[in-house]
């Protein structure tokens, strides 16, 4: 059968744009030839910078005759429906209908339209032009003296030929002949810009690919990707270096040239001072190298013990490697200033000062000058880089007006880093218009991390909330005393990171570097390096928070608050990173409800699906317990203070200064004895406003719980299962000294300004739930819920399992068929209505159940419920086979539906098994 090739060769395509316009023009073409009545065998796509190019195989050449009947009206129609048949049917006049008879409907026109096949060259001929004249380029232009007229061509860039031919194996491929915009179609292409710039004759795709291929092009895209990668392996390899592989870049570099020649380029030592992260960032985004890094053997180039990652080395303190006064950067042997590299670090090997370049030519010296030139290029970019970084660490030429924002926070304008958040805060910087600022968001996040951290400290920390295995206020180890010396110019103003030192930090101090880690966690992105590289957010604020003595919590808290970024990325597990991550993405979540900007279908520009699931993976695989519910109660007051002292101005009276303001009950009588000066229609836009958060917090939890299925999914959970346990109305209590809040208010109700001590942890602003509201089902425990479907899933992998799923379900239709019939149930089972032994015997089993599987889910151990539940089983079978339900004795007949209500009741405790399958 013939095979189609066409080729629309053009100036330089963007390579972000080739492969997705190749796939584009694959499935236009072919879509168009289906619709068509045309048929192929396959087809594939292929692209360089200058071309696009479509191999169809086995294109039938005719398209099938079509003979089909189009029913019209009545003869009897009105005008204007004749009118309208004649339109569809494309005749002329109703003389060419023909008319049929029905013996109920009478008389109608019939149309029969013949249609002959079409040769597949004229089908092609009239589907290119309307495919190139419509193409979905993201973003196109026109040229030459066309350009001018209405209607022109766009194309993304000038296009200069097109190739087209059409034919089977066996005989001479034709030409497609088309013209569009003075553009004809022919047999002719051309090869590489500089090394074979004449025209090439070509008859098919086999041909073709082989005289591009001469012409030095190479045709296929992961071709050249694997030229490319094996050739800077090697490269590098030959001199004593491993390459730093970059999928996004080769991808990008392999739509750049079309016949790939590999090249080694160097820059300056001096620059190896930068952060890795900013020297392969400024190579791959303004450069579109590779960087590389030395080979070193873990003999030769072992860099000696140091304390916890991240922070200095023992040598530091008697070889000082920054001047405190000129905050100079003075290189180190690890190519970090003022730190030794993290374990991470040291497994990836430091960089070396050599990249790797991919040009498009084969150069008669080899690609020296091509090498050099691009170094030149490099070193310019490293100069500006390494003046950012450098810059970073200098003081701020505004400190005088940053005092107020640094009393606010309690941040010490000493350290560059709190500086750079005092600025964030004094510029105003806005976060979103209904959300804020920047700074106050920090603040919202730093009040809500300090409530955070005990919880997330007792869950993950095997002792009372500690770091990991050192008992509380022991040194480390691995870290020496002198390493919280020589820091003269922050003794004066102690701060978390220098008063605990090397001493792992109690609960209470985990609190206090939640907070610490909270403040700085957005100062960053007022940072020079940040704002030329902002995907560094986090990273850089980790080393220059190292760099100022921070604790290594703190500064892994600054980098790890953003984590996980998607389903591949890894969790942060120290307790102060787990709970800052948390503070920052419950605010989020909790902020775009209130204001009721939520994802909406596919669109989601805030990324609050990708928040939502990062908080499910934080608590469900640290093992962290937190009702939900409670969190976003406290994170929505702190919006809605800041909200409304904002809105009311100088009229404000903080809302959880109110005595009679407890939970969320409000109204607004109670509002206007508080604040009686406050205009009426504000006071009652502010009430609605609160009436919305109850509402609010329920859909937010589907979110969250919609969330979890796709994440326990991912797992390999059965659905069934997930959904029976979120329908499920049990939930165990959590008790007072494990998990619940204050049931009172803080004095007075008020948050607490950002410079107070530490609040406990039971403090919640204003508003605590009591008890009851804690042990209140609401399926907002996340890690309870997949222990749940843990425990149902094993307990179902069981015969008993499977049998007593078979009586329950059938015991819960019964009662629900019955409720629905209106049919008497009593309230309670009275046994002296019993008349069969089977009653009796499942009566007793169903009151011993509830009591122990009761026990069990009490202490949370769903595996021994579920044990306890399946002694249900035989007196279940028994009943069903022995006792009949719908007994004509009213009263016996209500007292055996209580007894299956019974039944239901205790399973759901655990899990709704109706929802279950099977």
């Amino acid at each position: 059968m013939p095979d189609l090739l066409l080729e629309l060769r053009s100036e330089e395509i963007p390579a972000r744009m080739q492969r997705k316009a190749a796939g584009d023009l694959k499935k236009l073409l072919t879509d168009g030839l289906v619709e068509a009545g045309l048929t192929y065998e396959a087809a594939r796509e292929y692209w360089t910078p200058r071309r696009l190019t479509l191999d169809i195989r086995g294109l039938t050449a005719r398209s099938k005759d079509i003979s089909e009947e189009i029913k019209g009206p009545s003869t009897k129609a009105p005008e204007p429906a004749v009118q309208g048949f004649l339109r569809k049917a494309s005749l002329a006049s109703i003389a060419e209908a023909h008319v049929h008879s029905d013996p109920k409907k009478g008389d109608f026109y019939v149309a029969h339209i013949s249609r002959p096949g079409r040769p597949a060259e004229q089908i092609i001929a009239e589907l290119v032009p309307g495919i190139i004249r419509n193409f979905p380029w993201p973003k196109s232009m026109r040229w030459g003296p066309a350009s001018a007229k209405p209607g022109s061509l766009r194309w993304v860039r000038p296009l200069q030929s097109i190739l087209c031919t059409f034919g089977p194996e066996t005989e001479e491929p034709v030409v497609v002949d088309f013209e569009i915009d003075g553009i004809r179609s022919g047999n002719i292409t051309y090869g590489h810009r500089f090394h074979a710039p004449g025209a090439i004759t070509v008859r098919r795709f086999d041909d073709y690919v082989a005289r591009l291929e001469a012409a030095k092009v190479v045709l296929d895209a992961d071709r050249r990707k694997e030229i490319i990668l094996a050739d800077a392996r090697n490269l590098a390899f030959a001199s004593g270096l491993d390459l730093v592989e970059d999928e996004g870049l080769l991808e990008e570099v392999s739509g750049l040239v079309e016949w790939p020649v590999v090249l080694m380029g160097e820059f300056e030592q001096d620059f190896l001072a930068i952060p890795a992260e900013v020297i392969r960032l400024t190579i791959r985004a303004n450069q579109k190298c590779f960087v590389t890094t030395r080979q070193i053997s873990p003999l030769e180039g072992e860099m000696s013990p140091k304390a916890t990652e991240g922070v200095a080395s023992r040598g530091s303190a008697a070889s000082p490697v920054r001047d405190r006064e000129s905050r100079q950067v003075v290189p180190t042997p690890s190519g970090l200033p003022a730190i030794s590299p993290s374990r991470g670090e040291i497994s990836q090997s430091p960089l070396s000062n050599r990249f790797i370049l991919t040009a498009n030519i084969e150069a008669k010296d080899g690609g020296k000058e091509i090498a050099h030139g691009n170094g030149k290029v490099v070193r310019a970019r490293l100069s500006d880089a390494l003046y950012f970084w450098k810059t970073d660490q200098g003081d701020l030429p505004d400190l005088d007006q940053l005092q107020a924002s640094a009393q606010k926070f309690g941040l010490d304008l000493n350290k560059p880093l709190d500086q750079r958040m005092a600025r964030l805060d004094h510029l105003n910087v806005t976060f979103h218009a209904k959300l804020g600022t920047q700074g106050e968001r920090v603040e919202r996040i730093a009040r809500l991390a300090e409530e955070l951290a005990p919880i997330v400290a007792r869950a993950i920390s095997p002792l009372e909330g500690e770091m990991a295995g050192r008992p509380e206020g022991v040194a480390s180890r691995e870290a020496p005393a002198s390493s919280v010396q020589n820091r003269k110019p922050h003794q004066d103003v102690p701060t978390p990171s220098v008063a605990f030192g090397d001493i792992s930090p109690s609960r209470g101090e985990i609190i206090a570097l939640a907070r610490r880690a909270a403040v700085l966690a957005k100062a960053d992105l007022t940072t020079e390096v940040v704002g030329e590289f902002p995907e560094l957010q986090g990273a850089m604020g980790r080393k220059y928070a190292l760099l100022q003595g921070e604790h290594p919590s703190v500064a892994a808290a600054i980098e790890e608050h953003y984590k996980p970024q998607g389903p591949s990325d890894r969790v942060p597990t120290d307790p102060v990173s787990v709970a800052v991550a948390l503070a920052d993405k419950l605010d989020t979540l909790v902020g775009f409800w209130a204001i009721d900007e939520k994802p909406t279908g596919s669109k989601d520009p805030y990324a609050l699906r990708r928040a939502a699931l990062g908080v499910v993976r934080i608590l469900v695989e640290n093992g962290i317990r937190i009702r939900l519910k409670t969190s976003w109660r406290t994170a929505w007051l702190l919006f809605a203070d800041q909200r409304w002292n904002r809105e009311l101005g100088e009229a404000a009276i903080r809302f959880a200064d109110a005595e009679t303001f407890t939970g969320l009950e409000f109204d607004e009588v109670r509002f206007a004895a508080i604040a009686a000066s406050v205009d009426s229609l504000l006071r009652k836009q502010i009430a609605v406003w609160l009436r919305t958060f109850d509402a609010g917090q329920n859909d937010l939890l589907s979110f969250f719980q919609d969330r979890l299925k796709v994440y326990l999914r991912d797992q390999g959970a059965r659905h069934d299962l997930i959904d029976a346990v979120l329908a499920s109305g049990g939930s165990a209590p959590i008790s007072p000294l494990e998990g619940e809040m204050s049931a009172k208010p803080t004095a007075g109700g008020a948050v607490p300004p950002a410079s107070h001590s530490v609040a406990p942890p039971s403090a919640l602003p204003g508003i605590s739930p009591s008890r009851g509201e804690i042990g209140q089902s609401s399926n907002d425990d996340l890690l309870q819920i997949v222990r749940r479907v843990e425990a149902l899933g094993s307990f179902l992998d069981t015969e008993d399992g499977r049998n007593l799923l078979a009586g329950t379900k059938r015991a819960a239709n019964i009662v629900a068929a019955e409720e629905k019939k209106a049919t008497a149930i009593a309230s309670s089972v009275e046994p002296a209505l019993f008349r069969e032994g089977a009653e009796k015997t499942l009566y007793a089993a169903v009151n011993q159940a509830e009591r122990q599987a009761g026990e069990a889910i009490q202490n949370e151990d769903f595996s021994a419920a579920m044990l306890e539940l399946s002694v249900l089983r035989e007196p279940v079978d028994s009943f069903f086979e022995k006792v009949l339900v719908n007994d004509e004795d009213q009263a016996v007949r209500a007292n055996r539906l209580a007894l299956l209500a019974r039944i239901r009741a205790a399973t759901d405790r655990v899990a709704d098994f109706s929802k279950i399958a099977g």
